[in-house]
């Protein structure tokens, strides 16, 4: 089809029709918020952008096509003009026996409602259960990597199965269900502030939390975790939370990387591959607020790289000029559930419900839609009982902790792009 001159067709290669607004997933795994809150549409988001639903699996650049697989498992190409790659990240995994069969990743929708629905089970379980043993197994939950995730998924986690218990007949008069947060660094939240780790910390073991620093797993199997100090804990239930790694397509390609990371300039371009750009997670960004080092990988980098890399694919085709990225860090914000938080915006420490008001503000401006929707959840769970009901709509083995979400934008060849 013929386009007026200097017309562009965007075009955005992604598995899903949503965007995920992913800091308010561990809110999904506890029941706050229904799924659909943080998937955002696509289409009804960004009109003008042809969405295309599909897996990157290779790009050719001396063809300058993406090859691609649609969600019905056909093959299929686009040529581009531009390309911008963020394809973002996937769980991290390390050489640890069972792991990968036992361990409950924490990474997109699907794994979020899995493990809401598998904390459910355990609970209801646990309350029919006449063998003791069996019944504290259940009621017992292991989360490695104290990181952001981690922490997050461990606070929500404790109260939702605090709630579930005190409903359940079966569990009302026992103990309350047990939650262990490993990492082997010395605090929780070790790449942020200390006095936002003593923060959450403080209120972790406050909800009987068992935090143990400097601790790792040695092996995973179907009835507990070995833990590295030789410690061998009943659980039906490992969340892995260690962190995560750039999206397999990175490596495929066979480009300079940095820890895994594809290397671009501090104009978001591919060195020797011109018209294409990278951001995100699976770029590695230089950080010209600290020389010598790349930006993290942090949704208030890859938000901003993203207006970037649009205002330079904008100037590759001659409109506008070409931007560096430079952005300070804002602060970091934990929320802890209930009216607890942790947070330092613009380096300010708070905690608290002053904490917790000031994250769930910035996260409804930072949201791109539902923010109506958002506040209407927060405010119902506030008021009302949380609801424990399994769902069954998603099974272990359709989120293998390996999951992928790659997303992908770019321009078909002979096109250009306008501002």
């Amino acid at each position: 089809m013929k386009q007026a001159k200097g017309a562009a067709e965007i075009v955005l290669v992604n598995p899903h029709d949503y965007f995920l607004y992913v800091p308010l997933l561990p809110e999904v795994a506890a029941g706050i918020l229904e799924p659909r809150r943080i998937s955002v549409s696509i289409t009804g988001t960004i009109p003008g952008v042809r969405l295309v639903l599909g897996q990157a699996d290779e790009v050719d650049f001396d063809a300058r096509r993406l090859l691609f697989t649609d969600p019905e498992g056909r093959e299929s190409s686009l040529d581009y003009d531009r390309l911008v790659l963020t394809v973002g990240s996937v769980n991290k995994l390390l050489p640890i026996p069972g792991v990968s069969e036992h361990a409950h990743g924490f990474r997109g929708m699907p794994e979020a409602l899995y493990l809401r629905d598998h904390i459910t089970r355990q609970i209801e379980l646990a309350g029919a259960a006449d063998d003791p043993v069996e019944r504290a197994a259940r009621t017992t939950f292991v989360v490695v990597g104290a990181g952001y995730t981690g922490t997050e998924v461990t606070a929500h986690g404790a109260l939702f199965t605090d709630d579930l218990a005190r409903q359940n007949t079966g569990l009302s008069d026992g103990p309350r269900p047990r939650w262990l947060l490993l990492d082997i660094a010395d605090r929780i939240l070790p790449e942020l502030d200390e006095r936002l780790s003593r923060t959450a910390d403080k209120v972790l073991r406050g909800r009987g939390v068992e935090v143990r620093t400097g601790t790792s797993v040695k092996e995973a199997t179907s009835k507990g975790v070995l833990l590295d100090d030789g410690e061998f804990v009943d659980s039906r239930s490992l969340i892995w939370c260690v962190g995560v790694r750039p999206d397999p397509l990175v490596e495929s390609m066979g480009l300079p990387t940095d820890k895994g990371r594809l290397c671009v300039d501090a104009y978001l371009q591919v060195p020797g591959k011109p018209g294409v750009f990278a951001c995100g997670d699976a770029a590695a960004v230089p950080d010209l607020t600290r020389p010598g080092q790349m930006t993290p990988m942090t949704a208030q980098h890859a938000q901003r790289q993203g207006k970037v890399a649009a205002r330079n694919v904008a100037a590759s085709c001659g409109q506008g000029e070409l931007r560096r990225y430079a952005h300070h860090d804002l602060g970091f914000m934990v929320d802890l559930g209930g009216v607890q938080a942790a947070a330092n915006p613009l380096h300010v420490p708070l905690s608290g419900p002053v904490a917790n008001a000031v994250t769930r503000a910035y996260h409804l401006m930072a949201m791109p839609g539902n923010r109506v929707r958002v506040a209407a959840d927060w405010l119902l769970d506030a008021a009302l009982p949380r609801q424990g009901v399994q769902l069954g709509l998603v099974r272990s083995g359709s989120v293998p902790i390996d999951t992928a979400t790659p997303e992908l934008a770019q321009v078909p060849k002979g096109r250009k792009k306008t501002s």
